[in-house]
């Protein structure tokens, strides 16, 4: 992993802004913002009406944000990791694109390959639908075609427009939804060969744990009664993904003669305030353990399937890492799953 970038909508609100522009005033709904372990997210809200309230976007509306705001984060994102390492746009050779905030065909990576100028003969996959996990799913797909390309630069870019994602109806469904997800996309690059261990880890290993029985906790259907796609967490979610860690984490370190006390560094999905807990309790880790994923949620909420890479962004600009170190990146989301790697420094 030689390097990420990331990038955020420009526009910035604290949760209680929030709540005074819809003029939410349920005790409840207030409750659920201003608890979340959220400062500030990154979104791009509804437009106004001249009485001051937001006006209900229509599902064609929402899908133009999507494509416009994920396309504008991602290539910033992209061009943000190929100026840190030094590259060219040039020099992609594979891109992967992930998201789960709409749908598009062609998928995002056409669309940044035509905006950016890549080279027309980049190979490239997208990565639709899967959720807050996607982007380790992504990520295991990008080292197998680094494994078989070796010498040549993979990229990947998670872009979310979360802001399209939203239904506005006041329910505690919704409430609990709109009070934790922001704007944001990142983008890390990954070459297999030649001597890289001075700008970053070598992924090591990936492992899956999916839990059927938890299918229906985490999922973004059709609302018939909204005419929108809407998103539903279970409030359960927390309880079944604290209690599946330790089995995944298992799975992940088992042949390595590693344990989960010789792992260094965590960096954990910052899915919500309940889910890190859940984790921490489960798999015995300190609130040290976690910091970069806390100051995340706090500072963007839940980016969706590049949370992890704003963690690990933050991870390594923070100067802790020493070669030879080892480290674990976890992402959880829809079916219900958790998804794992295993890097060393």
């Amino acid at each position: 992993m030689l390097g990420v970038g990331t990038a955020v909508m420009p526009t910035s609100y604290s949760q209680r802004e929030i709540l005074d522009t819809f003029r939410i005033e349920d005790p409840r709904v207030r409750s659920v913002f201003l608890n979340s372990a959220i400062e500030r997210r990154s979104l791009q809200l509804p437009p106004e009406l001249p009485d001051g309230t937001r006006r209900q976007e229509t599902q064609g509306e929402l899908l133009g944000k999507h494509r416009d705001n994920g396309i504008e984060m991602g290539a910033r994102a992209l061009q943000e990791c190929l100026k840190g390492i030094g590259a060219d746009l040039d020099d992609v050779r594979y891109l992967a694109c992930v998201t789960s905030t709409g749908f598009l065909t062609p998928g995002f990576s056409a669309l940044l390959i035509k905006k950016l100028g890549l080279r027309t003969d980049t190979s490239r996959l997208d990565v639709v639908g899967m959720g807050c996990n996607a982007g380790l799913n992504g990520l295991n797909a990008v080292a197998g075609w680094s494994t078989a390309h070796p010498g040549e630069l993979a990229v990947m870019v998670c872009s979310e427009a979360c802001s399209a994602a939203y239904v506005f109806d006041g329910t505690m469904r919704t409430s609990v939804v709109n009070s934790l997800f922001g704007d944001g996309a990142a983008a890390v690059a990954l070459t297999t060969g030649g001597d890289n261990t001075a700008q970053g880890p070598s992924l090591l290993k990936f492992s899956s744990h999916i839990i059927p029985d938890a299918v229906g906790a985490m999922r973004y259907d059709w609302d018939d009664d909204q005419g929108k796609f809407s998103f539903f967490l279970d409030r359960d979610v927390p309880y079944v993904v604290g209690a599946n860690a330790e089995t995944v984490i298992g799975q992940l370190l088992k042949g390595t003669g590693l344990g989960a006390r010789d792992i260094d560094h965590w960096v954990v999905h910052s899915g919500g305030k309940k889910v890190i807990d859940s984790v921490m309790v489960n798999l015995g880790l300190t609130r040290h353990d976690v910091r970069h994923t806390t100051d995340v949620l706090r500072d963007h909420g839940n980016l969706s399937s590049g949370s992890f890479l704003f963690s690990y962004e933050r991870l390594m600009e923070s100067g802790v890492v020493r070669p030879g170190e080892y480290g674990v990146l976890m992402t959880m989301g829809p079916g219900s799953t958790i998804e794992t790697a295993l890097l060393r420094y």
